[in-house]
């Protein structure tokens, strides 16, 4: 048997995944994580889960464990922490109402867990508003998954 290491993103299983616990057999289809690619997202996995299209074949293998994957992210926009001046009555004004998010290099800490969840939480903010910009933010992304499968079994 090889072990490989599976990130499975926290809006694929959202989407459409069916949560799994430590010592099932699981069917995925497994998509190689090109070693050109940024492997950062991938938390240094192997191979990641593709429930909308890729390989045709499917991998299968028992789970051996699962680490809920938290990314620190830095939001460089929040409108609850810019003063606006009073616009002039009958004055059109728009304002950005999203955040810029960058991930933080080093910043995924894995949580060992024995079942995959269905939903994940949202942002868990580390400052309250008014903040200053830019403010720390952390949110799962998704689990990795070290999985036993059979010898030869790509990836």
């Amino acid at each position: 048997m090889t072990r490989i290491r599976v990130f499975y993103e926290h809006w694929q299983m959202e989407c459409c995944g069916t949560p799994f616990a430590v010592g099932d057999e699981v069917r995925w289809r497994l998509v190689t994580v090109d070693t050109r690619e940024e492997r950062d997202g991938y938390h240094g996995a192997a191979a990641w889960v593709n429930r909308h299209g890729g390989p045709d074949r499917e991998t299968a293998g028992r789970v051996l464990s699962i680490d809920l994957v938290h990314q620190e992210y830095l939001a460089h926009h929040d409108p609850l922490a810019v003063e606006h001046p009073e616009p002039e009555p009958g004055t059109v004004v728009l304002r950005a109402a999203g955040r810029a998010l960058e991930a933080v290099p080093g910043g995924a800490v894995l949580e060992p867990v024995d079942t995959c969840p269905k939903w994940f939480d949202p942002f868990e903010e580390e400052d309250r508003p008014p903040r200053r910009v830019p403010f720390r933010v952390r949110c799962a992304v998704g689990v990795l998954v070290t999985l036993d499968v059979a010898d030869g079994t790509p990836p």
